[in-house]
C-alpha cells in the first residue's frame, strides 16, 4: 500500500443518480498526511455524495478515488479499516459507561483482546475522558458526549478522520473544546482529518486548507488566507437613506458597476457589499461615483474579506443562512439531551 503521502486522492469524480441527476461533476482534490481539510458548501452542493463515495458507501459513475493509497470500489473493506467517521448524530449508548462503549465499538472491529484495555486508555486520554471512564454516559455533557463519539472513531486507529458537522448544536464554549481536541489528533496522533462544517470560524480556526463545493463543481481550493486575499484588498459596506426612491437607487448602482474598481456589488439584509481590490484606497472613487445624484448614504464602512464573504462570492449564498436547518440543529441536541436517569 503506497499514498505518495497523501491521504486522499480524488480524480475527476463523477456521480450522476437515477433521472440524470448530477451530483458530483468532475470533482479532483488531494489531501496530504496530517492535514486537516475543509470540505464547505451549501445542502445539495454535493458534499455529502463525496463523503459517500470516500467512505466507500457509494461507487462513482466516472473517476478514481483514492484513501491511504487505496481504491474506494477496489479495496473498500480494507478502505474501510483505515478510515473512522464521526456524524452528526451521537452513535453511542447513554446507558453504557464511556469504557463500555469503547469495548463495544472495538469488538465491532474484531480488535484482539490483548491490544483492546491500551487501546481504550490510549483514546480516553486523548479525549480528556480518563476520569469519566466508568461513568454512564447519560451523566456526560454534550461536549464529552461528543468528544466519547470521536474516541469511538479512534479506537481502531485508523489514518483518516471523517467528521460531520462535528460541532452542529454545541454552545460556543464547548465548540472550542472540540477544536482544541481536533488540533491533538493532528499534532499528537498525526490524523489526517476532513471535515465538513457550517461554521466559517471553525473552518478558518482548524483547517489548513478548504475546499468549496456548489451545485456538484469544485469552485475553490487554498488555504483560508489565500481565499480571502484572492478576494482583493476589501469591502466596501454601503446602505442608502430609506426614503430614497428605486430608481435613484439603480442608477447609483449602475455608475458603481460601471467603475473598474468595483468587481461586484451583492445585496445582504438591506446592505450592498462592493467588493474592491484596495477598500480604503477605492473610497474617494466610491463617493464621486455617487457625486452628482441626489440620494443620502445612512452608512458607508470598510471591511476586510472573510471566509463567509469567499463563500458568497464563489456560491451566491450565505453559508450560515441557508445551510443549517433549525430541524438539523434540533435533532442534534436532542441527540445529546437524550431524557438523563436519576441513578
Amino acid at each position: 500500500m503506497h499514498n505518495n503521502g497523501e491521504m486522499i486522492n480524488v480524480n475527476n469524480i463523477s456521480v450522476v443518480y437515477p433521472g440524470g441527476i448530477k451530483a458530483l461533476d468532475g470533482v479532483s482534490f488531494k489531501v496530504p498526511e496530517q492535514e486537516i481539510f475543509g470540505l464547505l458548501g451549501p445542502n445539495g452542493a454535493g458534499k455529502t455524495t463525496l463523503i459517500m463515495v470516500l467512505t466507500t458507501l457509494l461507487a462513482p459513475t466516472g473517476g478514481k478515488a483514492q484513501v491511504n493509497g487505496l481504491d474506494v470500489v477496489k479495496d473498500k473493506n480494507r478502505v474501510r479499516l483505515n478510515l473512522g467517521y464521526v456524524s452528526q448524530e451521537l452513535a453511542i449508548d447513554d446507558e453504557l459507561s464511556g469504557m463500555d462503549n469503547l469495548k463495544l465499538q472495538a469488538g465491532l472491529y474484531h480488535m484482539e483482546k490483548a491490544i483492546r484495555k491500551p487501546r481504550i486508555e490510549e483514546v480516553l486520554d486523548l479525549v480528556g475522558l480518563s476520569e469519566r471512564a466508568h461513568d454512564r454516559v447519560d451523566t456526560y455533557s454534550g461536549g464529552m458526549r461528543k468528544r466519547l463519539d470521536i474516541a469511538c472513531g479512534l479506537i481502531h486507529r485508523p489514518g483518516i478522520l471523517f467528521l460531520d458537522e462535528p460541532t452542529l448544536g454545541l454552545d460556543i464554549q464547548t465548540r472550542h473544546e472540540i477544536w482544541h481536541y481536533i488540533n491533538r489528533l493532528r499534532e499528537e496522533v498525526k490524523m489526517t482529518i476532513l471535515l465538513t462544517t457550517h461554521y466559517m470560524d471553525e473552518a478558518d480556526s482548524l483547517c489548513r486548507r478548504i475546499a468549496i463545493i456548489d451545485q456538484g463543481s469544485l469552485k475553490a481550493i487554498d488555504t483560508p488566507d489565500n481565499l480571502k486575499k484572492q478576494l482583493g484588498g476589501g469591502l466596501i459596506i454601503f446602505q442608502f437613506d430609506q426614503a430614497a426612491a428605486s430608481s435613484t437607487i439603480n442608477q447609483a448602482l449602475g455608475s458603481l458597476n460601471e467603475k473598474e474598481f468595483v468587481k461586484e456589488i451583492t445585496l445582504k439584509n438591506g446592505e450592498y457589499r462592493l467588493l474592491t481590490d484596495n477598500s480604503e484606497e477605492k473610497l474617494p472613487l466610491f463617493f464621486d461615483a455617487l457625486d452628482g445624484l441626489k440620494l443620502n448614504l445612512k452608512k458607508v464602512t470598510l471591511k476586510m474579506p472573510s471566509l463567509d464573504d469567499v463563500f458568497l462570492y464563489y456560491t451566491g449564498r450565505q453559508l450560515r443562512d441557508e445551510s443549517v436547518s433549525r430541524e438539523q440543529i434540533d435533532r442534534v441536541r436532542s441527540s445529546m439531551r437524550r431524557l438523563r436517569k436519576t441513578r
